[in-house]
Parts: C-alpha cells; structure tokens; sequence
C-alpha cells in the first residue's frame, strides 16, 4: 500500500433530509442520480435519516418503482464497479437506500400533485425527523422548471421557515442570454439565490475539482500559470455517441448551447480564475465570474472567424457503423444544426493577455475523451543550434477529465547515446492507480454537497447569464448566415478540417485525443 494514499476521516453525514425528485421515472434518475446516492450510501455519507420521494407521470405503485431502480444499480454496478475486493453490489448499503425510497404518480403541472407532495413530506419528515429539510431535484425538461418551481412556491413547499429548502436545477439553464435572464428573473420571483443549485455534474469530476488544488496548492504551476510561460490552452470534450434518442433535443439546441456555456465554459473559468481569497462559495464563483465578463466580446465577423460548427456524415465508431446525422430518427434531411463546434476565445486580463483558449466538443468521435491541455512556450533554441535537433519537445500539462481521470506531464529529455538528439517522455497519474478511486457518476459530490448548503460547485445567476452572453454573438452571427462555417466529417474522425485551420493559421494543431 503507497503511504501517499489518502483516506478523507473528515467528511461527515449529510444532514437529515427528504429528497424529492420530480421527474423519477426518466433515465437521469435511474442512471445518475439513483447510483449516485448508493455511493454516499456506501460511503457513509448519507444521513440515517434520509428519504426519496420520486415523483412522475408515469402510473406505477412504490414497488415496481424501488425495482425498476434495483434493475439499474445491478447495472451500473456490474458495468461500472471496477475489479476489486470492493466489486459487487453492497447488498446492506442498498436495501437501507431502497427501503427509504417512496414513488407516487402525479401531472407535474397540476396544483393537486404538489398537495399530496406536502401531505407526504409532512410525514415523512416526521417520521425521520427531518426537521423540515427538503431537497427538490427537477430531473425535467428545461420548459418545466419555472412552471415546477412556480407550483412549488404556490404549495408553500419552498418557505423556509422551519428547516432548509433547496432546488437542483438540470442544463440546459436558458437557450440565450435574453432566455437565461428571464428564467433567472422568475426563478428568483419566488426562490433565493442561496436555494437554487444549477448542476453541471462536469464539476463533480475529480481531476475537474482538482484544477484548483492543483493550481493554488502547488508553487510549480502557479508561478508558471500566466502569459509569460504559456502560449495556448486547449479544452476538449469528446464523445464517441450520435445524437442516439435526443435528435429532436438536439435539432432545437445544437452542440454549441447544449456544451458550451455549461461544460466548456465551467472548464475554461477553473481553469482561468484567478486565486480566490477562500474556498467558500461565492469567493470561488466570483472569480469565474470574472474571467467570463473578461472574455474578449466578438463582433458579427470575429464570431464567425473564430468559430467552427460541424455536422457527422456516416462513417465508423470503434469499429461500427454509423449513420450521418442527417439520417437519424427525427432529424429534418436539410438539417444545418451543428454536431460538433470549436471556438477560440482569448480573456482580456493582465494574466492571459495574449493567450488563446481553443474549445471543442463533438459527437462521434473517435474516442470518448476530456481534456484540458496547458501548452507551454518553448526554451529558447539557441544553444542546440550546433546539434542534430531539429526541434525541442513541447512542455505540456494534462489534464484527463473523463475517462480516465488523472494529469500527464510531457517534457524532453535526451535519448542515450553519443549525439544530442531530444525525446518526448511523459509522467502520468491516474486517481484509480495512486488513490484507489471508485467507480462514480459525478453526481455523488454535487448532491452531497447540496445536501450541506456548499455551492461553490454550483453556477450562480451572473454566471450563467455571462457564459450566455459570451455565446449569444455566435448565435447571432450563425443565424444571420445558416450556412456559413457548417462543415460536414465523417463520423469517427476527430472533426471537419475548418477546425484544424482555426489553429493552425495561429501556429498550432490540436493535441490528440487521448
């Protein structure tokens, strides 16, 4: 056993609560949320006196509920629960879960549904002991959660006055900046700030929430972590799957708004922000605020220069065939709606002055991969002008986000034997291998989180209003032109070549996906 292994004596049981979430019988809950909460469970970190209501459309008595989700944590834990002494269903930490689980059926719009949810909670948190602790979570789609929130309010079930009540609100938060700034508006008619959780489970990553730690608790970055050291930053997430049953989703919000203000623009502000004077929330968030209201506003023809939207043809994905997106159910056959996207912004700041952020993200590409890689200047060549170098390694920091999380180190170094000649070497780490990390969703950290009133993981109105205004000239821009920079590649390869070119007229190429 490595002596470096840590193990977290410090964390403590949530506090007692009632989840509710509203929604239940969709995929979210089975997949996400569900194992999630086994995984707190099984850490411990789950107060004994917890429960979930699921509520949904769907008719089904609180039986078939409980096994429809034992179904799916058998799933995720024989696909999922890696390959060690610890492998297999924790069979004591689910029957607890599942024995506290509870499902009625009710219309999520109608006014008698959230009656028999208070008559509900009441007992329940009654019987627990709860205190009043309700945490509500809208596993719904994005046009009903004003409407929820608002039946919420309507019932009383967000007042505040004996206990804490909480709201997790799922992406797509708003399709525009003017879309977001209402939403917010009305969500905050009759919520506080402080109640209202906008998740991006992006952020429970572990490599994701180590950026920080890794920048502000480390001398060696830090000092390094400015224009003077570093030429380029590179954002990437990928993803091997179509658009599978989300096309008519998809025909209505594209990759640009369904990644880039939420995933990317949660990447690029950690990865930016300046150190907070805290690690408490609003310290935290405040800075990110920071970098986005830096970012380099584009006019009409910048946005359409430094932008790229794509779209998969048909092609081959780990050795299977796909169809072009064109082709997939409910797509329309002359559909311009944008598969794939890549941008290059720069912050206007003393730090990065100079710097190019390059994004990406796309569907059906060769590998499922995200990353962040910190691209640093090259040592002068002066001195190997003599030698039989041609050109000296480039220094890079990796950052591995999914699958494999952990951070990579690229260098040079000399390649024995009698002539100068300098080879690529890279120094890994993988959580699984130093820390014995297990299997995950991302959710466990932001619902335990949640749970404890800690939001600095959670996007705040500004936030989310400023990711959208960064954004809201590329929509513009690609509405006024529909055609313009909509480049077709073939399912499997790494995206159109209009992205390579975004790039390299500034010098560059696009680190692999790795």
């Amino acid at each position: 056993m490595n002596e470096a292994r840590i193990e977290d004596e410090s964390s403590q049981p949530s506090p007692p609560c009632v989840m509710v979430v509203l929604g239940a019988a969709g995929d979210l809950t089975k997949r996400l949320l569900i194992p999630a909460l086994y995984n707190l469970m099984r850490s411990k970190l789950i107060n004994e006196r917890f429960a979930l209501i699921g509520v949904a459309r769907n008719q089904m008595s609180t039986e078939e509920f409980r096994q429809g989700l034992t179904e799916a944590i058998q799933d995720f834990v024989t696909h999922r629960g890696g390959h060690d002494e610890d492998a297999g269903l924790d069979q004591t930490a689910w029957a607890t879960l599942r024995e506290r689980i509870e499902y009625f059926q009710g219309e999520l719009t109608e006014a008698a549904t959230y009656e028999e949810l208070r008559r509900r909670l009441i007992g329940t948190s009654t019987t627990l002991g709860c205190g009043g602790n309700c945490l509500f979570y809208l596993a719904v789609d994005a046009s009903l959660f004003s409407p929820i929130i608002h039946r919420l309010a309507h019932a009383g079930l967000v007042k505040q006055t004996e206990g804490w009540r909480r709201v997790i609100v799922e992406k797509p938060f708003g399709t525009d900046f003017e879309s977001a700034k209402r939403l917010n508006a009305d969500i905050l008619s009759v919520l506080e700030e402080n109640q209202i959780y906008r998740i991006d489970h992006y952020l429970g990553k572990e490599t994701v929430q180590n950026v920080m730690v890794l920048r502000f608790g480390n001398g060696i970055f830090e000092s390094l972590w400015n224009r003077d050291h570093i030429d380029n930053i590179q954002i990437t997430v990928a993803e091997t799957v179509g658009v599978e049953r989300r096309a008519s989703f998809y025909e209505k919000t594209g990759a640009l708004r369904d990644m880039v203000p939420n995933h990317l623009f949660q990447l690029l502000t950690l990865i930016a922000m300046e150190p907070p004077n805290t690690f408490e929330a609003n310290a935290v968030r405040s800075e990110k605020v920071k970098v986005l209201d830096a970012v380099h506003p584009y006019s009409a023809a910048d946005a359409l220069k430094n932008s790229v939207r794509g779209q998969y043809l048909a092609g081959t994905v780990g050795g299977k065939p796909v169809r072009g997106y064109r082709h997939e159910p409910d797509v329309a056959p002359d559909s311009n709606i944008e598969t794939y996207v890549a941008l290059k912004v720069t912050i206007d700041n003393w730090r990065w002055a100079g710097v190019p952020f390059y994004l990406r993200t796309g569907k059906s590409l060769p590998r499922r991969s995200s990353q962040i890689v910190v691209q640093f200047k090259h040592a002068p060549y002066v001195m190997f002008r003599e030698t039989p170098v041609e050109r000296l390694t480039a220094n890079r920091l990796i950052l591995h986000i999914q699958p494999n999380e952990g951070v990579s180190l690229q260098f040079g170094a000399k390649v024995p034997g009698p002539m100068v000649r300098v080879g690529e070497v890279r120094m890994d780490f993988h959580y699984k291998d130093y820390f014995d990390a297990k299997p995950s969703t991302g959710y466990e950290t932001l619902i335990y989180d949640c749970m404890l009133g800690d939001a600095t993981l959670f996007q705040r109105a500004d936030s989310v209003e400023s990711a959208w205004r960064v954004v809201q000239p590329i929509i513009d821009s690609w509405a006024a032109e529909p055609n313009a920079n909509v480049a077709p590649y073939e399912a499997g390869t790494a995206g159109p070549t209009l992205a390579d070119e975004l790039l390299e007229r500034d010098g560059w190429h696009w680190f692999p996906v790795v």
